[in-house]
């Protein structure tokens, strides 16, 4: 566990990457307590350097020592690295916040977003994973209904922008788009088809039952997170030519009934949710709107007329910040509130 101090050496593993770059700014904005920040990348990223607080940080690669005297490390560097990094830098007495797939679903990991299921922080052994960044959005809106009415069913459908692939993604969209605009042939190299001005429902590799691995994760990461594996979840995602935030349609069936009237209060009353949800004045949570805000947005909250108990709602947040390098600090911080 986490010993309290007044500050900390921090690490960003992954540190030019979107989500990497998205965490030192995070830690800036947060004033989080860094007594001392160290940035790891590849060995392409050798010579570059990090602005924190008005200094300029040299980016180091990894190697056995690299973790000795770090107290946190927040990971964002796929999840091969994390599998050979992350139980090194446990070793050297590190806790480790990992945004990759690697350690999710491993049952003496736990999955963790703060404002649903941060108690699972107690029993972490070093390693505490950051979740999928479409699960991370569905969960925060969903645990106060959960807990209200009981949820036995989730049908969600997202919109998920090019930003969760990454920086080369967001490079081929704005190049596509270049391109075609200017009446150029494009080049698809990040993704299998066209991406601008397209919308492709391929998010991650293709499995055997017909859903893609990113679509699995909603459902396995939902139950886990949720602390309730009764739970029936389906999921479809989507690639959509928006550089940033994500985008969900989300279906539930409660035990309970429930109004939309009651479903926006209690969403209202619950942490780190905007109810954004006035459609008769075109008022809705859209991209461009959400983009660079901490917060889950709910809107088009409504009664779901085909089912007896059924709520439709449209859930928008920032992927880089609340869906990943917002929540693994967040996590950071309970755990400073948690340490002794």
């Amino acid at each position: 566990m986490l010993k309290r101090k007044d500050s900390y050496v921090v690490a960003v593993v992954g540190a030019t990457g979107a989500v990497g770059e998205e965490m030192v700014l995070i830690l800036e904005e947060r004033d989080f307590p860094v007594k001392e920040l160290r940035v790891f990348a590849s060995e392409r990223s050798l010579g570059k350097k990090i602005e924190f607080r008005s200094n300029e940080i040299p980016v180091e690669t990894l190697n056995e020592d690299s973790f000795k005297g770090i107290d946190i490390a927040l990971f964002s560097a796929g999840a091969e690295r994390s599998k050979i990094w992350a139980p090194v830098a446990v070793r050297s007495g590190c806790v480790v916040i990992d945004n990759s797939s690697q350690w999710r679903m491993e049952p003496d990991v736990p999955l963790v977003v703060p404002e649903v299921n941060a108690h699972d922080l107690t029993w972490h052994k070093g390693i505490i994973a950051n979740p999928n960044c479409s699960t991370i959005q569905m969960v925060v809106a969903l645990k106060p209904i959960h807990d209200v009415a009981r949820i036995k069913r989730i049908v969600v459908t997202t919109f998920q922008s090019v930003s969760g692939t990454g920086k080369k993604a967001m490079d081929e969209l704005l190049q596509q788009t270049t391109d075609l605009l200017n009446f150029r042939d494009i080049k698809c190299n990040v993704y299998p088809h066209q991406i601008a001005f397209n919308v492709l429902p391929h998010i991650d590799k293709f499995l055997e039952n017909g859903y893609t691995k990113e679509e699995m994760k909603m459902v396995n990461e939902t139950k886990k997170i949720m602390g309730d594996p009764s739970i029936r979840v389906t999921a479809t995602t989507v690639r959509v030519p928006v550089f940033r935030c994500h985008s969900e349609s989300v279906n539930i069936e409660t035990e309970k009934k429930l109004t939309a009237n009651e479903v926006r209060a209690i969403l209202a009353g619950a942490p780190g949710i905007i109810v954004f949800d006035a459609p008769e004045k075109n008022v809705y949570p859209l991209p461009v709107h959400v983009a660079g805000k901490d917060e889950v947005y709910v809107g088009r909250v409504r009664e779901d007329e085909s089912v007896e108990n059924g709520i439709n709602m449209w859930i928008v947040a920032d992927n880089l910040r609340k869906g990943a390098a917002l929540n693994a600090v967040q996590i950071a911080e309970k755990l400073i509130e948690m340490a002794s």
